[in-house]
């Protein structure tokens, strides 16, 4: 199995001058040889992520996207943070080379480096070169979840992150916070979802008695699997929203992305990752592991689903505002709005269902 190259030529307006990379990288890097080769990763519609090719060396760069930004949203000196400090207790993280802020930065904001990790990144299905069946799926996605479960039961105190955030209170944070969000960039194409950002807040469940470290945008698009044994997973990437607080808000994130195959036909047409193929583990069966292994209580947990399929409506929102107001021109971004209608009517059909309130 072979390294797969998800890259494309610099966007539109989203360039990076090679003559300035190349000095601020051999400033911080030593050993760099020649000059870099400089492309863009196709993935993400957040953060804008760099391919950087040097003769022996091949990096990566993270840096905001332009335009409006969420105040709390987009942070390097976040990502950079907490990958440095979880990878001597957490393996699955790249290495960091250094942060810029963007005070004095020649990319005129701040940015990080990091080293690419070599390994495959899924997209929509698995390569069929794998040859895998439903058994060999199955254990891909089992794997996938016990490293969310090894994150979440790293002692972040010991790691150095005991002031990365105030755990206490995440709940209530992140339900007003995001509801907050969805008000400052609603555009008339979109619902308002009233409705379902008053339930959340009707609703919130206390606290966790456990905090743990939170990825925040645990996918399996998101992480580098290891050529030679794709059950390994060598590194998970975009850290942007990472935080301390509640597994369980962190859990039905991850699980408001993992489209099963017998979900409504506007799902499958955002899928991202494979979790449609036959054999991967479903959403109930992920929550039944995730609760054995590490002795939460998940009977609500239509609750933190229900949040998570919100919260992706947000996300997807503040792009499409970006892409609405002529802040960014990607044209990916021009449909987000049905995406966000899709979403929230979800949310709203999964607390018809529900049997909380």
């Amino acid at each position: 199995m072979t390294q797969n190259d998800n890259t494309v030529s610099m966007r539109e307006g989203e360039e990076l001058d090679v003559k300035v990379i190349d000095t601020v990288l051999k400033d911080n890097i030593s050993g760099l040889e020649g000059k870099p080769d400089i492309r863009q990763f196709k993935g993400g519609h957040s953060n804008l992520t760099y391919a950087i090719a040097y003769k022996n060396c091949e990096l990566v760069l993270r840096r905001p996207p332009h335009g409006t930004k969420p105040k709390s949203g987009h942070s390097m000196i976040r990502e950079y943070k907490v990958m440095n400090a979880l990878k001597p207790v957490f393996s699955a993280v790249p290495e960091t080379f250094f942060y810029m802020s963007g005070e004095g930065s020649p990319l005129g904001a701040e940015f990080y480096v990091m080293e690419r990790v070599a390994g495959v990144s899924l997209g929509k299905k698995l390569p069929s070169s794998w040859g895998f069946g439903e058994k060999e799926t199955n254990k891909l996605g089992v794997a996938f979840f016990q490293k969310l479960i090894d994150l979440h039961n790293v002692d972040y105190k010991a790691a150095g992150l005991g002031d990365f955030g105030k755990p206490e209170g995440y709940v209530e944070r992140q339900i007003l916070g995001w509801n907050r969000r969805y008000e400052r960039v609603i555009t008339d194409d979109v619902e308002d979802y009233q409705d379902v950002r008053k339930w959340l807040e009707d609703n919130m469940p206390a606290d966790n008695a456990k905090s743990s470290v939170l990825h925040g945008d645990y996918r399996l698009d998101n992480a580098i699997l290891c050529a030679d044994n794709p059950y390994e997973v060598k590194a998970i990437l975009d850290w942007e929203i990472s935080a301390l607080g509640d597994p369980l808000m962190d859990l039905g994130n991850t699980l408001a992305y993992w489209t099963e195959a017998n979900d409504p036909a506007g799902m499958q047409m955002m899928v991202m990752q494979p979790s449609t193929a036959p054999g991967m583990p479903t959403r109930a069966e992920i929550v039944e592991m995730y609760a054995k292994q590490t002795g939460l209580n998940c009977d609500k947990f239509a609750y933190y689903y229900i949040y998570g399929l919100f919260r992706n409506a947000v996300i997807i929102q503040q792009i499409y505002y970006r892409y609405k107001m002529g802040q960014s021109k990607n044209p990916a971004f021009a449909n987000f709005g049905h995406s966000v209608n899709l979403l929230g009517n979800l949310a709203r059909k999964n607390i018809e269902m529900s049997q909380i309130g």
